[in-house]
């Protein structure tokens, strides 16, 4: 079965939180900080407290209100510091064992992990692991990262240093949060390649994915975490290390794109606005005589607002969306599946009808959802359906933690332009050029990742996608 949507999607969202002055009361932060961070994983959660000393966690698959009812909300022990998280699963990991944060104890205590990213050595490591005795009860790359960690703190002088030499050994895309029981730490890989920042409230430090969630607990915006940098929070206050290891910067240009809140603050450039600055410069390149411009809610609608603003034509409410179906509302048959896109989504009529209509979103995947959108503002009375995409056509895979899956997953990567145009039923189409994607979030000094579109990659991708051996069919092993 294919999902409805075919959306890319991100792996997670991490948070982390360390009350000053031994205050409690963490749980509801964590619980309000992951709602803010739930467009970044829907697949599991959990929290993961520390109190004096000792670590309880609780996480299971589903929504945020679906694991933390009220009654699990009361039965938490309350503690000065909390690790939360949220994960969207690539297919090799959904089940509840790859759910974060990931507690493990050790021979030096206890460690909490919560992790955004994509290990590209990651079978490599696990090989050399499981060679000398390690044992996985999961799939995650948070357990082996956690496994590292802990290799390293016995022979290091605190569990910072571990975490500063582990890094050496990763390749990939890694924003951690991570709790010990006397230390919080956020720790982000040398390129960068997920977001992660630092805010503050009254004293207390907080670790999220996105600044949206410091907004969600009325915590102030610090800045963001560095490239390679490991922060750790303790009674001595806030210390910095960074890793050995140097990189190009390269984040992630699809948080920009589709990823993030558009109230989220990424490197210093506002997620709407870059959105905004998408569609004007689609508006440039992509002009057309049409009488509205509408956006494919949600992440389209920004874009929509850039374009209309740069070419005078006016912008309008196309599409009224259902909010009370989840992202991966699946159904058996093809029949099914086209009708639950008219359940998500209605075209506005007396917007749209007998209108020249240009329509904005933010990617292209298979394009069958871009098809059935287009047929949607047909059946409304469109006269004209021109398509504009805020990204570049996805060509290639991703292997720092956008869920893919394969090559033949992407329309672009088989078709041009305008096959891709009359597969989808569209009048014309255009997408968001390459070179502008540095130009996007104009307030930010990194460099950014475009692999996915480009197939130039700031680290070197693995040579093949490695199926875990524990989930190898025996008529598969080569053992």
């Amino acid at each position: 079965m294919e999902e409805v949507f075919d959306k890319l999607h991100e792996e997670c969202g991490v948070f982390g939180i360390y009350r000053k002055n031994g205050k409690t009361g963490v749980i509801p932060d964590a619980y309000h900080a992951m709602y803010a961070l739930q467009h970044r994983g829907q697949e599991s959660c959990g929290i993961a407290v520390n109190t004096d000393g000792v670590l309880h966690c609780h996480k299971d698959v589903g929504l945020l209100t679906d694991v933390f009812t009220k009654e699990v909300l009361e039965k938490l022990p309350e503690g000065r510091m909390a690790v939360a998280h949220c994960l969207y699963g690539t297919k090799a990991t959904k089940n509840r064992d790859n759910a974060q944060p990931m507690l493990v104890n050790y021979r030096k205590g206890a460690l909490a992990l919560c992790n955004n990213g994509v290990l590209t050595n990651a079978h490599q490591l696990r090989e050399e692991l499981a060679d000398g005795g390690a044992i996985f009860h999961t799939t995650s790359d948070a357990e082996l990262i956690a496994f590292l960690i802990a290799q390293e703190r016995l022979k290091a002088d605190s569990i910072e240093q571990a975490v500063a030499t582990a890094m050496e050994r990763m390749y990939g895309a890694y924003s951690l949060v991570m709790m010990s029981p006397t230390k919080l730490i956020a720790a982000r890989d040398p390129n960068g390649f997920r977001p992660l920042c630092m805010g503050e409230r009254d004293g207390d430090i907080i670790f999220a994915s996105e600044s949206c969630a410091l907004d969600a607990i009325g915590a102030s915006f610090v800045r963001d975490i560095r490239p390679g940098e490991v922060v750790v929070v303790s009674e001595d206050g806030v210390t910095t290390l960074e890793c050995s290891r140097k990189a190009q910067s390269a984040l992630c240009v699809f948080e920009f794109i589709y990823f993030a809140r558009p109230d989220s603050i990424i490197e210093g450039s506002s997620v709407h606005m870059a959105r905004r600055r998408a569609g004007a410069f689609l508006a440039l390149e992509h002009p057309v005589q049409a009488d509205v411009v509408i956006g494919v809610p949600d992440s389209g609608l920004d874009a929509a607002m850039g374009y209309a603003q740069q070419s005078g034509i006016p912008y309008g409410i196309g599409f009224i969306k259902n909010k009370y179906i989840g992202r991966t509302f699946i159904q058996p048959t093809q029949t099914e599946r086209a009708n639950s896109v008219r359940i998500k989504l209605n075209a506005v009529r007396s917007t749209v009808e007998g209108k020249r209509v240009v329509l904005v979103d933010d990617s292209i995947v298979r394009g069958t959802t871009s098809a059935h959108i287009v047929s949607l503002l047909r059946e409304a009375g469109a006269k004209e359906v021109h398509m504009r995409m805020s990204s570049p056509p996805f060509r290639h895979m991703c292997y720092f933690g956008t869920d893919i899956g394969s090559v033949d997953n992407l329309i672009a990567a088989k078709h041009s332009v305008e096959e891709i145009c009359r597969i989808i039923g569209a009048d014309s189409l255009g997408f968001l050029n390459v070179d502008y994607l540095p130009m996007l979030a104009d307030q930010s000094h990194c460099g950014f990742c475009s692999g996915c579109f480009t197939g130039n990659y700031p680290v070197e991708p693995p040579c093949e996608c490695h199926q875990p051996r524990c989930e190898r069919p025996l008529s598969q092993s080569k053992e």
